[in-house]
């Protein structure tokens, strides 16, 4: 497990207040309150189907909550409608992100083009530091998943985001994949200060990379704590539960 965050006053980055989403009628999520600190790795665990996707879409502004607000750098925004400004702080890591059909490295300075800076070092300094200066110049969608997740969570990173949000960021890699990434995603926190919200159903990874971990179980927040307590001595006996390995619904 990562050092924890310093206890300090803060202004959180998030802000959410009594948010709900409801898909054909039925409520995903229902969050009364969250704030997520400035600087802090948060991992959000729970079972398939507990919400974890949905409010990863809503911290990054690609849809508008059925109820409540996101207070995001200050701003309050209720109809998901963040300006271009904001929104540009915030990126996502998919489960199976989507590539261009370009080569590695046009596909990592995708985003820097994209907002017309300049790509010329940084790029290969990225390149070089998810371990793939040697397939720089291949098509990108001809890699293995690994691979692709390496390159999605580059062309992340490169634009150097305030906000990095990660939707199961390894699932389905084999150890060596996962290893590289967590290792990434634990460094670049820690030299930039990127805010990182991680969701996973995956109680091993939240414990390696979280400096506070949450319970969500269909579409509510049931505990949320620093990693220690969370992992060793939960309040709430589902999370107890789910830390152990058992089915919970």
């Amino acid at each position: 497990m990562v050092g924890k965050v310093a206890q300090c006053v803060y202004s959180p980055i998030y802000r959410l207040d009594a948010l709900r989403q409801v898909y054909a009628g039925r409520v995903v999520l229902d969050i009364d309150r969250l704030e997520v600190r400035p600087g802090e790795i948060l991992a959000l665990v729970g079972p398939s189907g507990a919400g974890k996707s949905t409010l990863l879409r809503l911290l990054n502004f690609l849809e508008a909550p059925a109820g409540g607000t996101i207070t995001f750098l200050g701003q309050t925004i209720a109809d998901g409608r963040a300006p271009l400004p904001l929104r540009r702080q915030v990126t996502t890591v998919f489960q199976r992100p989507v590539l261009q059909q370009a080569t590695v490295r046009d596909n990592i300075g995708y985003g820097l083009r994209l907002r017309g800076q300049p790509t010329d070092g940084v790029v290969e300094q990225m390149i070089a530091r998810v371990g793939l200066t040697a397939l720089a110049c291949q098509p990108a969608r001809g890699l293995s998943g690994g691979e692709i997740q390496r390159v999605a969570l580059a062309r992340a990173l490169v634009i150097r985001p305030t906000v990095l949000l990660l939707d199961e960021p390894t699932a389905n890699l084999d150890p060596y994949n996962v290893g590289l990434i967590e290792e990434i995603i634990r460094s670049h926190n820690a030299e930039h200060g990127t805010t990182i919200v991680l969701v996973t159903h995956n109680v091993f990874q939240a414990r390696r990379l979280a400096h506070r971990a949450g319970l969500l179980l269909a579409g509510r927040l049931v505990e949320l704590a620093d990693a220690e307590t969370f992992f060793t001595a939960p309040a709430d006996p589902r999370t107890a539960a789910f830390v152990r390995g058992d089915m919970i619904y």
